[in-house]
């Protein structure tokens, strides 16, 4: 007797008793073919993880800058590979400490970072030139980026011996969670300026990381998290085309950020199926003709959503199996979440924890020893093929529309998304969906477990020292960096180096954000009702 009458994924596709050849459209040649040669079904490297892991992140970021640069000294000392920076929400959204709007808020969800001071002190002692970092910022990341690169000047780093990513997707922001400062059209020329200024000053750097992460978190399916990063990945290529920019001259440095859930083949072949789609989408549609524009590298991070404060030593276990699908899937670089973030931000035994489960796949696993070992497999192979269908039926619609932007500011996949985590929530209610400890197997317990907890005097000293800098910088020199920023943005010359000059003269975060507050405004979503 089965367990209920009819098996499907997340995406609402529905799974037969068996795969069989009878029931499955595999084509080695045009479908799969071989890892590290075109659609990259089966992986952007020909040996995969057998000439070198995954780059092992862990995203941290908390109080000051001080504290946080002690966690990633902690964490490159047991066995951390790259560096992923969590900023507070002020800094996110372009305000410094002092703003009467980020009162409660500073060093809470991440860390405080007001100006080239604070920069210097989290990446004190930390090599640039031996590190990749990713920093997850939106609306400000191109001051973000500067003054890392400020940073890396500092250390005597040239920008060419500079690797890492910024996050840098505003699109996702309208769509799915909100940090968004500028209209849409001014927020993409900010992006742009960054593709270009890349291009040619730090040809290293991934200068954005098109992020399905937060369209998941929202609440959308696997299919949906496909199909509306790629739409607004072209959205980006076709504003980068408008800006005059070649498309081989920046798509080898896009590079994506995706979810990891608990359904292990359908998280397998939602990434083989984001490749083999983008691979397409570059080819066909943009005519590129550099290999590595054909390429989705993607970094993944275990899905925080899933996460429950209820038996929190369960969320091991399924960050280890949400895990073990990135890597199935091909992954490029990695993040675990730990155990207690549905409670608090990581302590650092959570922390470790959560890095020693990438470690355990990787060296005790024997998934990585394999190129693609889920290739051939009709469960997985049929999958992917009604993924990219089903995505591809989205980005048609999506066209149809006259493209992402005006489909978000229609709120369409807004709309999906919600439809989508309120079916999914109706099921958890009614236990058509189960979860563990939450709607089935509870237990009386106390659930409290060592916590991380942010001190309140965190805002007050940081308060105190951008005060402090303010009186010692030279304000004539960062008043008029300022006001050449300012003309700039009524043109269009390229904003980053305007940009580089600001930090460098110890402009905060908040009065770079404020200058292009005046000439292009601030947006505002229509509400509908």
């Amino acid at each position: 007797m089965e367990r209920c009458k009819t098996f499907q994924t997340s995406s609402g596709i529905e799974l037969p008793t068996e795969f069989t050849p009878a029931n499955t459209n595999i084509d080695y040649e045009n479908d799969i073919g071989d890892a590290g040669a075109f659609p990259y079904t089966r992986g952007v490297r020909r040996n995969m993880y057998r000439g070198r892991f995954w780059t092992m992140r862990q995203y941290a970021g908390f109080a000051t800058a001080e504290e946080s640069n002690a966690r990633y000294k902690y964490l490159l000392e047991h066995g951390t590979t790259g560096l992923s920076v969590a900023f507070d929400l002020p800094t996110q959204i372009g305000l410094d400490s002092d703003d009467v709007l980020a009162a409660g808020e500073v060093g809470k969800v991440g860390v405080a970072i007001d100006s080239l001071e604070d920069m210097l002190t989290l990446f004190g002692g930390i090599p640039l030139d031996k590190v990749s970092t990713s920093m997850t910022i939106n609306a400000t990341a191109s001051t973000l980026l500067c003054l890392y690169l400020a940073v890396a000047r500092k250390q005597n780093v040239s920008f060419d011996k500079v690797s890492g990513t910024i996050q840098n997707d505003i699109l996702k922001e309208y769509i799915a969670r909100g940090t968004y400062i500028y209209p849409p059209k001014s927020s993409l020329r900010l992006i742009t300026d960054t593709f270009a200024f890349c291009a040619s000053e730090v040809p290293n750097w991934n200068t954005i990381s098109i992020s399905g992460y937060h369209i998941r978190e929202a609440g959308s399916t696997a299919v949906q998290e496909v199909a509306f990063t790629l739409a607004d990945a072209i959205a980006y290529v076709d504003a980068a085309i408008i800006a005059g920019l070649e498309v081989d001259d920046f798509a080898p440095r896009l590079s994506f950020f995706f979810n990891s859930h608990n359904n292990l083949l359908e998280e397998i072949a939602k990434f083989r199926a984001a490749r083999r789609l983008w691979a397409r989408i570059m080819k066909e549609r943009f005519g590129a003709k550099n290999a590595k524009s054909l390429m989705l590298r993607f970094h993944t991070q275990t899905a925080g959503s899933t996460l429950t404060a209820q038996q929190p030593e369960v969320n091991v276990v399924r960050t280890t199996i949400q895990a073990l699908a990135a890597v199935l899937g091909g992954t490029q670089s990695l993040h675990t979440n730990s155990m207690d973030e549905a409670l608090s931000l990581p302590t650092e035994q959570a922390a470790r924890i959560a890095l020693r489960t990438q470690q355990v796949i990787a060296y005790e696993s024997g998934v990585a020893d394999t190129v693609d070992p889920f290739a051939g497999s009709y469960a997985v192979e049929e999958l992917t093929n009604k993924i990219e269908e089903k995505a591809v039926g989205y980005i048609k619609k999506i066209d149809a529309m006259g493209g992402m932007l005006k489909a978000i500011e229609d709120g369409y996949p807004q709309r999906e998304i919600q439809e989508a985590a309120y079916a999914y929530q109706k099921a958890v209610e009614q236990k058509t969906e189960i979860v563990v400890g939450v709607n089935r197997f509870q237990i009386e317990e106390d659930t409290r477990i060592p916590i991380l907890k942010v001190d309140e005097a965190i805002e007050r000293g940081q308060i105190e020292r951008l005060k402090a800098l303010r009186e010692k910088r030279d304000t004539e020199k960062a008043e008029n960096s300022l006001n050449k920023l300012e003309e700039a943005a009524k043109t269009d010359e390229n904003l980053l180096p305007k940009i580089l000059d600001c930090v460098e003269n110890y402009v905060t975060v908040g009065e770079i954000s404020n200058r292009l507050r005046k000439v292009w405004g601030e947006y505002r979503e229509a509400v509908t009702v």
